[in-house]
């Protein structure tokens, strides 16, 4: 691309194509346009429809795990068909594709997960044997840890989709991102968010990474302004926490990392999927040593868990 995009030769930013994926490429343009003074018909959003929303009546585990919702965008940006691509970060491999890079992230919104019912007020009021909906392993695996007579069911589809699902009785409550809620600008939606004590969030949860060849430098400069250094440290500590434990959306990996006082504290939880077993821990330390952090503990849950536990998963 151009050092500088504009109207004749607009920078081609590659999405899915849901409200929420809409609106955090819309951010991502708008956040373009303030750093460098560009107009929005510099910028041209396209929309790619991945494996992971052409197919939503399976669970992700049966049809190939999180590179669905990225691979077909990520096809596009290495072809030169788009030029950035912006991600939730919760959604990404642990490895990127050879000439990929994500080294730009926007401030971190809200890590906290919401609990979504027509007619409950809270995880605590759920009445016994209640159908519960999510289509996370993590959620599905915290809850039933924590409360194993609820029947728990496969939830897909967007947000609108899931809460059509409630209204029509499916279940009786489910879960979002507190994240994605108000992006929407629907965080009425939600009964309330539930604190990380109680549920230890997605890794990178709330994150919006975006993509670029990593020998583009024209984009890579655009990108810069951009990136939030903060948000950098702690989804960095979570992704290597995530990465030694090969996690995918076939593993239940709960990950939080906060800037405390200077320092950077890490909390991480892996279950089995039924919830039968949960091992949690943490690290507190230099915000330089995230990613030791979170790659040692790893070694550290996994070492607790004993050899046959990732055979379960």
């Amino acid at each position: 691309m151009s050092e500088r995009p504009d109207p004749s030769r607009p920078l081609k930013i590659g999405t899915r194509g849901s409200a929420l994926a809409l609106a955090q490429a819309h951010e991502t343009r708008d956040r373009l346009m303030a750093a460098h003074d560009l107009p929005a018909d510099a910028f041209e959003v396209v929309v790619i429809r991945t494996t992971g929303d052409r197919i939503i009546d399976r669970p992700l585990k049966e049809i190939g795990g999180k590179g669905l919702f990225t691979r077909e965008i990520e096809d596009a940006l290495a072809s030169g068909q788009i030029d950035i691509a912006v991600h939730s970060m919760k959604d990404m491999p642990t490895l990127q594709p050879d000439g990929l890079v994500i080294d730009c992230l926007l401030p971190r919104e809200d890590v906290r997960d919401a609990f979504v019912s027509p007619h409950v007020g809270a995880i605590a009021e759920l009445p016994q044997g209640a159908v519960v909906g999510s289509s996370s392993l993590r959620r599905r695996a915290q809850l039933a840890h924590r409360r194993p007579d609820l029947q728990l069911v496969e939830f897909r589809g967007n947000v609108q989709t899931r809460l059509q699902k409630l209204r029509d009785g499916v279940a009786v409550a489910s879960f979002l991102a507190m994240a994605g809620l108000r992006r929407l600008g629907m965080t009425e939606v939600a009964r309330g968010p539930i604190a990380p004590d109680d549920m230890l969030p997605a890794v990178a949860q709330g994150a919006i990474g975006i993509e670029r060849r990593r020998d583009d430098e024209a984009a890579a400069g655009l990108l810069r302004p951009l990136h939030d250094p903060d948000t950098g440290h702690r989804v960095g500590a979570e992704r290597a926490f995530l990465r030694r434990l090969d996690g995918s959306c076939q593993t239940p990996i709960a990950g939080l990392a906060e800037l405390r006082g200077g320092q950077l504290v890490l909390r991480g939880e892996i279950l089995l999927p039924d919830g039968s077993v949960s091992i949690a821990g943490g690290r507190a330390g230099p915000i330089s040593d995230a990613g030791a952090m979170g790659h040692d503990l790893a070694e550290e849950l996994l070492a607790r868990a004993g050899p046959n536990f990732l055979h379960h998963l």
